[in-house]
C-alpha cells in the first residue's frame, strides 16, 4: 500500500510517498480502507520535531480520517467488513491507503456523512468538545468566543456551543473565515486583523465579558483574554505556538481560570462519552463538519503547509485515489 513516512524530523518535504505493507489486525483491532485523511497542525509540530511527543523514527502521520472496514481481528463484534467509519487514533498512522486501529479508536459513519467530513471528526470535534464541555463545563445561555472560528476545532466549537444553547462569537482572519464562522452558526463575527478586536468584543457584551473562550494561539491572544472574561470565566487553551507573558491580577480580579488540555489526556471513559455525542449530532444534523482544501495522499507535504497557512478555513483533508 502506499504510504506516507517521516524517516527525519523536518519541513514539509521530509513527508515521502513509500511502498509499505499493508498490516495485518491482530485482537481487538481493525484494519480501515482509507477514502479522506483529516490533516491538523499538531501534525506539523510533530514532523518538524518541535512537539513534546515525539515518535520514534520512521513514522506515518496521521490518526484522523474515513473510510469502510477491511478487516477485523479477532474480539472485534462491533465493526464488521463493509461497516462505513470514521478513525480518532490509529496504531500505524492514517496518511496511508489502510490504517490499523485499536476497536475503541473507530466509530460509524452515517449514510448522510461524506467521508471527508468523517475525516474532520476525530481531532477538531473531539477537541472541541472536551474542551467546551469536560474542560470549561460550559453551559446554555453563556456567552462563548471561538478564536480562529473558521478552523477546524474552530467551526466545530461553534457548532457544538449552537446545539447547546450557547451564544457564540468568533474571529477570523479572512473575508472567507468570518463568512464561514457566520454560516457554522456564529452569533457575531470579528476581524482578528482589527487592532481593537478586543474593544468590539467587549461592546458585544455590553462590557460584561464573555464566559468562556476557546483558545488556539494562546502565545498571541492569552494575555488579552484575560481582560475580556466575565466574572468566573475560563479560559481553554487547545493551541500556542510559543511563550507568553500574563498579568496574574487578570485571573485574580474576576476569579477567572486558565485550563489547559491534550486529548491523550483524556479518560477512556470521557473519550467513550465525546464519541457517542459526536456521532449523535452527526446522525441528526446538528453537526455539520466543514471541508476546505482537499489534496491527493501523494501531495501530503502541501497539505502541511496550507493547514499553516493564515487565514485558513475549513477542514484540510487529504484523498486517496478511490472513489469517495
Amino acid at each position: 500500500m502506499k504510504a506516507i513516512r517521516v524517516h527525519e524530523f523536518g519541513g514539509p518535504e521530509v513527508l515521502r510517498v513509500e511502498e509499505v505493507p499493508t498490516p495485518e489486525p491482530g485482537p481487538g483491532e481493525v484494519l480501515v480502507r482509507m477514502h479522506a485523511i483529516g490533516v491538523n497542525p499538531v501534525e506539523t509540530y510533530i514532523r518538524a520535531g518541535t512537539y513534546a511527543y515525539k515518535p520514534a523514527l520512521p513514522y506515518a502521520p496521521g490518526n484522523d480520517g474515513a473510510g469502510v472496514v477491511e478487516q477485523v481481528g479477532p474480539d472485534v463484534n462491533q465493526f464488521k467488513p463493509g461497516d462505513r467509519v470514521y478513525t480518532a487514533g490509529s496504531l500505524s498512522g492514517t496518511y496511508a491507503e489502510f490504517a490499523l486501529c485499536r476497536a475503541e479508536q473507530v466509530h460509524p459513519l452515517p449514510a448522510n456523512v461524506s467521508f471527508a467530513q468523517g475525516a474532520a471528526m476525530g481531532t477538531p470535534y473531539a477537541t472541541a468538545y472536551r474542551g467546551l464541555f469536560q474542560r470549561a463545563k460550559a453551559k446554555p445561555g453563556e456567552t462563548l468566543l471561538v478564536h480562529g472560528a473558521s478552523g477546524g476545532v474552530g467551526t466545530a466549537a461553534v457548532q457544538l456551543a449552537r446545539s447547546r444553547g450557547l451564544r457564540v462569537l468568533g474571529t477570523a482572519g479572512s473575508d472567507e473565515g468570518l463568512k464561514l464562522a457566520r454560516e457554522q452558526g456564529a452569533h457575531e463575527v470579528f476581524d482578528h486583523r482589527a487592532p481593537d478586536q478586543f474593544e468590539q468584543i467587549m461592546n458585544a457584551t455590553s462590557g460584561r465579558g464573555v464566559d468562556v473562550i476557546v483558545e488556539m494561539l494562546a502565545n498571541a491572544n492569552l494575555g488579552k483574554d484575560l481582560t475580556i472574561l466575565a466574572k468566573g470565566g475560563r479560559v481553554v487553551i487547545i493551541g500556542s505556538r510559543g511563550r507568553v507573558e500574563i498579568d496574574p491580577r487578570d485571573t485574580m480580579q474576576r476569579d477567572v481560570d486558565v485550563r489547559g488540555m491534550v486529548m491523550p489526556n483524556t479518560p477512556p471513559a470521557d473519550l467513550a462519552s465525546i464519541h457517542a455525542a459526536l456521532v449523535a449530532g452527526l446522525e441528526n444534523g446538528t453537526l455539520r463538519p466543514a471541508i476546505g482544501k482537499e489534496f491527493p495522499l501523494t501531495e501530503a507535504a502541501r497539505a502541511h503547509r496550507a493547514v499553516m497557512e493564515p487565514g485558513a478555513f475549513g477542514k484540510i483533508v487529504l484523498r486517496t485515489e478511490r472513489k469517495r
